[in-house]
């Protein structure tokens, strides 16, 4: 059964999305404030987080960083604020996703199917495993991204993002393709996205994010991996 944690202080919110996901087989395990959340996620060790960023003893935004600090379960941020600014500082402390509210229950359902998909591991091609570059090497097999010899601590977006490319070398992959398979969503609205996540992985990687050598940004297409 896949655990989901729910941080929401809204108790009617609550209900709605407990009784939802439970009529869907998953395990649901609400906390009302950041200081349960992260307790309850150390004792439960849930298959994805769902979060509210407004919890009435501290921003959602800490909860993530204090998540990130030791784990890569997918997090999905729910949340009024809309602001772009607000939204890239969630996905910048590590949110793997960010649905605003008011929202529908099937697209909440759907991108928690994303984020489940993201951690599964995925049939790998003979000769796949072990992507190596002069800055960089990226063990498929192990999920594993190591720099200089340390490891780089990539949360599960990161990863599945970084895997598509660098299994398509050479190949530009489109926006609306990489959209659709990490977040089950084709909406061009969501590029947004994409930008962040890939700055991330070239600050985590490339020598000189600003000038980078293998994530390469083909504007308004799409990206792809030089290796």
């Amino acid at each position: 059964m896949t655990r989901v944690l729910v941080v929401e202080d809204d108790p009617q919110l609550v209900r709605a999305l407990v009784i939802n996901l439970q009529a869907r087989q998953y395990g649901v395990d609400p906390a009302p404030d950041g200081a349960t959340a992260l307790r309850l996620a150390a004792a439960r060790q849930p298959d994805v987080v769902v979060l509210d960023l407004g919890l009435p003893d501290m921003d959602g935004v800490d909860v993530i960083k204090a998540l990130r600090g030791w784990t890569r379960v997918p997090i999905l941020v729910l949340s009024a604020r809309r602001a772009s600014e607000e939204k890239v500082a969630a996905l910048d402390a590590g949110a793997d996703d960010y649905i605003t509210k008011p929202f529908s229950m099937d697209e909440l359902l759907a991108r928690l199917r994303a984020a489940v998909r993201r951690t599964e591991d995925v049939p790998l091609e003979p000769g796949t495993s072990l992507v190596e570059t002069d800055s960089f090497t990226i063990d498929l097999l192990a999920k594993r991204a190591t720099r200089a010899d340390r490891d780089v601590r990539l949360t599960p977006t990161e990863w599945h993002l970084l895997e598509i490319l660098v299994t398509n070398p050479g190949r530009l992959v489109s926006q609306r393709q990489l959209l659709q398979e990490v977040w089950g969503v084709s909406q061009s609205n969501k590029t947004n996205y994409l930008r962040v996540y890939m700055a991330q992985l070239r600050r985590k990687l490339e020598a000189d994010p600003s000038h980078p050598r293998y994530l390469i940004t083909e504007p308004g297409m799409g990206y792809r991996f030089e290796g």
